[in-house]
């Protein structure tokens, strides 16, 4: 398991400026967002954050991207970006995984036939994907198709593509034993782990990692059972600061270097 930070953690800040952070809390890498930080379609400026990365010696994990699959759908979203933007932006950035959204409705309200259109689409950016050597991770988050276990679950299934899997982070406000059923069931299309702590509220009440501490030892026991390298990477801080960072950055590398043990 390789400890990292999401950029979007800190939209406000400058890649130069996250690079520093993430260097000085002792992480190892970075899933870059496609909103701020990489923006879709911005090759150049893909290719500078790479450089950037790389030169501090830490890796680019991911590219989170914020593709929808309003391509298939009739009414598409203003500011979707392109398929082929997205992966060539991935592409120069580096990244092995690009991360995009099932989606803009849950399961419980979107049409059969929309459904469909997505399950089909997300084959085929996975078979795109895979010629270029770069994973498909799908957004594990509530309003899209992946907003329960089983849906999730049933839609993996439905694509069923090797190179299609899913990021996996709590859901918010629900008990820690569905959490743990729906790391157990999904474990072996897992990716990466965006991780977190909220209070029972959810969002946006961030909590520091170490008061997370029993439920995210239990996570990391399901994760650490099948073996693979995954990243692990703090997503959103308590009170958006810098110290809340840190500290969790510390939290983190303690849970990971606990893992080998």
């Amino acid at each position: 398991m390789k400890a990292g930070l999401v950029s979007i953690t800190f939209r406000a800040l400058s890649p130069e400026e996250i690079v520093r952070q993430v260097s000085a809390a002792g992480l190892e890498g970075i899933e870059w967002g496609g909103d701020v930080h990489v923006p879709h379609g911005r090759l150049l400026r893909a290719k500078e954050v790479r450089r950037l990365t790389e030169d501090a010696g830490l890796a680019v994990s991911a590219y989170g991207s914020y593709y929808r699959f309003d391509d298939c759908i009739s009414h598409c979203a203003e500011d979707e970006p392109s398929w082929n933007a997205v992966l060539d932006t991935a592409c120069e950035l580096g990244a092995p995984s690009v991360r995009v959204w099932a989606g803009r409705l849950g399961s419980a309200a979107i049409s059969g036939e929309h459904r469909s259109r997505i399950v089909e689409r997300c084959r085929e950016i996975g078979e795109q994907a895979q010629g270029r050597g770069i994973t498909v991770d799908l957004e594990f988050h509530d309003n899209t198709l992946t907003d329960t276990n089983d849906s999730t679950a049933l839609f993996l299934d439905e694509v069923a593509h090797p190179n299609v899997f899913t990021l996996w982070q709590p859901y918010l406000s629900v008990e820690q034993g569905y959490r743990l059923r729906g790391l157990r069931q999904l474990l072996g299309k897992v990716s990466n782990i965006h991780c977190n702590h909220f209070a029972k509220e959810g969002w946006p009440h961030s909590l520091l990692l170490e008061e997370g501490e029993d439920a995210w030892s239990e996570f990391l026991e399901v994760l650490r059972s099948d073996g693979r390298e995954r990243w692990i990477s703090i997503e959103h801080v308590k009170g958006h600061e810098l110290e809340s960072f840190r500290r969790d950055a510390a939290t983190l590398r303690r849970w990971v270097a606990g893992m080998g043990e």
